[in-house]
């Protein structure tokens, strides 16, 4: 005798298998929505098919994959939200079936158009849709709770598939961000020679910190390093307008606090909710002082041949974005011996969990000594190489090779 109860049980774990498939993980995400598609046709017995993400800036559907509707559905095509079955389900963020579509729905895509029953669940991704599968058929059709139940769980298997791409073109996208703004080389400036290391302390790569090196006009040149409060790529987006902006104002300041005044009331008006420190100091053009000033960031390492590397003793000003009032800012001018190097740095290189912060500033002086900047930045990273880093480190050094008369 043929145990019907079984049977059921045996047929439901297939059609569940054809969706959650391991396999489907080797395909690339184009590839895997085609092929989802053509499987639940199969199961559900339907003979359209098709998968629309929600672009919600444009406030549009985009197809992603479709079967059985024609050439004319092409991947890319876009309809507006609309308040079709498509849209009811975004606004609803529940499955929706219709077992005969009435004449006057109001439905733009072409499943609602075409078919006679429906069927629609939404794409959920951190408790907000990201799209929705509709499948229909040309006659009408009672979806029963199993249906639904399968064409869920093709759902949250496309939307893992574009979650992942998503993720995968953020982090590309950031990455080609942090490239742009960090520079691949160094410029070349009469007097010093200059290096720098950056190491991202989350996995995608990227965060607020940074560090530059310009030449003005004036022949003194710019060195800035700073760090956007947060990580990852939202930290790195405000990092780039940072940096871009004290560009701008390092070219009408006569000295660094004014500089950093300037953005600071960028930060209050523009970046209100971020936070920064900054360190940002000019190097003279015959390369025998600087100007330097704090904005709530560490104090630069200076060592001079004779004598032991320094923490400069420098004002600290508050970081940039505490309070619309504050004092006004200040620059320190300090002495930039010949054959000395400046190592500027963020908090990332010296701060330990369980350790206090002096500790690792006295491990770092030590690590210090007059030599070209390439060979200070080498012996600095080397004792990391085998840490865990968890938050980003910037580190940059100055070394003074001669004198230029201005």
């Amino acid at each position: 005798m043929i145990d019907v109860q079984a049977s059921a049980s045996d047929e439901r774990l297939r059609r569940i298998e054809v969706v959650t498939d391991a396999a489907l993980s080797q395909l690339g995400v184009t590839d895997l929505l085609e092929e989802l598609l053509d499987r639940v046709r199969e199961v559900l017995g339907v003979e359209t098919a098709e998968i629309l993400l929600l672009d919600v800036h444009a406030q549009q559907f985009v197809t992603a994959a479709s079967k059985g509707l024609g050439e004319d559905v092409r991947p890319g095509s876009r309809i507006p939200v609309g308040r079709g079955l498509a849209g009811r389900i975004a606004q609803e963020m529940q499955p929706v079936v219709l077992d005969e579509v009435v004449a006057d729905l109001d439905d733009q895509t072409l499943s609602g158009q075409h078919a006679r029953a429906l069927l629609g669940v939404p794409m959920l991704a951190g408790g907000e849709v990201i799209g929705v599968i509709l499948v229909g058929c040309d006659r009408p059709r009672r979806f029963t709770g199993a249906d639904v139940q399968l064409l869920q769980l093709a759902a949250d298997r496309a939307s893992l598939a574009t979650r992942t791409q998503a993720s995968g073109l953020d982090r590309t996208a950031a990455l080609a961000l942090q490239r742009s703004l960090l520079p691949t080389h160094l410029p070349q400036a009469p007097g010093v020679d200059m290096a720098a290391r950056y190491v991202p302390g989350h996995d995608a790569g990227v965060g607020g910190d940074w560090y530059d090196v310009f030449t003005l006009p004036s022949g003194w040149l710019g060195v800035v390093i700073g760090d956007v409060s947060g990580h990852g790529f939202p930290a790195a987006v405000v990092m780039g307008r940072l940096r871009s902006a004290l560009r701008a104002y390092a070219l009408v300041c006569d000295d660094p606090a004014s500089a950093l005044t300037l953005l600071d009331r960028k930060v209050h008006h523009f970046e209100t909710g971020n936070l920064a420190t900054v360190l940002y100091a000019v190097i003279s053009p015959d390369r025998t002082t600087m100007q330097v000033s704090l904005a709530g960031h560490l104090s630069p390492i200076l060592a001079a041949p004779g004598r032991p590397a320094e923490i400069l003793t420098l004002p600290v000003d508050r970081p940039l974005g505490v309070g619309p009032r504050q004092p006004a800012r200040r620059y320190t001018e300090v002495a930039f011996p010949s054959d000395a190097v400046l190592v500027c740095y963020t908090d990332g290189l010296i701060e330990r969990r369980g350790e206090v912060i002096d500790v690792g500033m006295d491990r770092l002086r030590a690590a210090v000594e007059p030599a070209p900047a390439e060979t200070v930045c080498a012996r600095i990273m080397t004792p990391l190489a085998a840490e865990q880093t968890t938050d980003d480190i910037a580190l940059l050094a100055i070394h003074t090779t001669g004198r230029r008369l201005p």
